[in-house]
């Protein structure tokens, strides 16, 4: 069985996202959002703030490995990071070479990079040689910016700067997240380097899965916003008995309690309502919570309608 991973997705995917996916099972491990790294040493506290699964053992409370992802296009200023972030020992360390946000693309992180791979080797070099050989180093790349005519260039040089492994989303910073994923491009990333390619982009479903596997060569998969959308897809692709909405729900409720614990009343709605505009691609009662709740705008509102659902035993404490 190939490996199965979770996709770092900032704004989307937070400790309390992790800690929630990685319950229902089925992960070998994941990335969390990046730690945006410029022109100067990052405190500890920003690690710890980004990744809290450092603090027990780089793992999430289900017991998931969590690597850390570092974005920046400063090798010095990345690798001086790199050792920083060593002390904490996480899981894995990896360079975000893919994020297509305006923000991040402007400041020459991310895709940006993409367009220079000579650059891509310093960078991923100078943290190699700050990295033990006991903790896991990779990277995460897209096609390219507007075309993939130096996918396999950016590749080569990412593999020859020493990651372990290189995972490669089948789209470009273009393409942002518009369907299709280019899953066969991703194979000819794969025929081109030594290291082994991880495949990801637009995994929604087992048959997804599979096609992706076909298609790319790779025998590994790392699953995005598929995940959110159907947190029981990594035991689906197993063929593990699953539960279905029923199963889900209660990680609902979950989700809105820790939300309601971290997340100011005026903006925890919309997170609870993110989650599941994802979550009805798969589940109609999803939709139909969606409806429910979306003209609902206060967070004690949505409390007591979820209690009135019967998705929470009772209201949750004040934020």
């Amino acid at each position: 069985m190939s490996r199965i991973l979770l996709a770092p997705m900032e704004g989307l995917a937070d400790p309390l996202m992790r800690d929630v996916l990685t319950a229902f099972g089925g992960y070998d491990w994941g990335i969390c959002e990046f730690v945006r790294v410029t022109a100067s040493v990052l405190p500890n506290r920003t690690f710890l703030r980004t990744c809290p699964e450092l603090l027990q053992h780089s793992r999430t409370a289900a017991g998931t490995p969590m690597r850390v992802q570092l974005l920046g296009s400063d090798p010095h200023f990345m690798a001086a990071n790199a050792r920083r972030l060593v002390k904490h020992r996480p899981a894995g360390i990896d360079i975000n070479f893919g994020c297509p946000a305006p923000s991040v693309f402007r400041h020459r992180g991310g895709s940006a990079l993409l367009g220079e791979p000579e650059l891509l080797n310093e960078i991923v070099g100078a943290v190699r040689r700050e990295i033990p050989a006991d903790i896991p180093f990779t990277a995460k790349m897209r096609l390219g910016i507007a075309d993939d005519s130096l996918a396999v260039d950016c590749a080569q040089a990412i593999e020859a700067g020493g990651v372990d492994e290189l995972i490669v989303h089948g789209r470009t910073k273009v393409d942002g997240y518009r369907p299709p994923a280019r899953w066969g491009q991703i194979d000819r990333v794969r025929a081109a380097v030594g290291i082994p390619i991880v495949a990801n982009g637009e995994v929604w479903t087992v048959d997804d899965y599979h096609r992706c596997r076909a298609e790319s060569g790779c025998a590994d998969v790392m699953l995005g916003r598929g995940a959110l959308a159907d947190p029981l897809l990594p035991r689906k692709i197993r063929g593990e008995p699953t539960g279905g909405w029923a199963e889900v729900v209660p990680a609902v409720a979950t989700y809105w309690r820790g939300v309601r614990e971290r997340v100011l009343p005026e903006h925890a709605g919309g997170r609870v309502k993110q989650w599941l505009m994802l979550l009805r691609r798969h589940y109609p009662e999803a939709e139909a919570l969606y409806l429910r709740l979306r003209p609902v705008k206060a967070a004690e509102d949505i409390d007591r309608l979820l209690v009135a659902e019967g998705i929470l035993e009772s209201l949750p404490l004040a934020a």
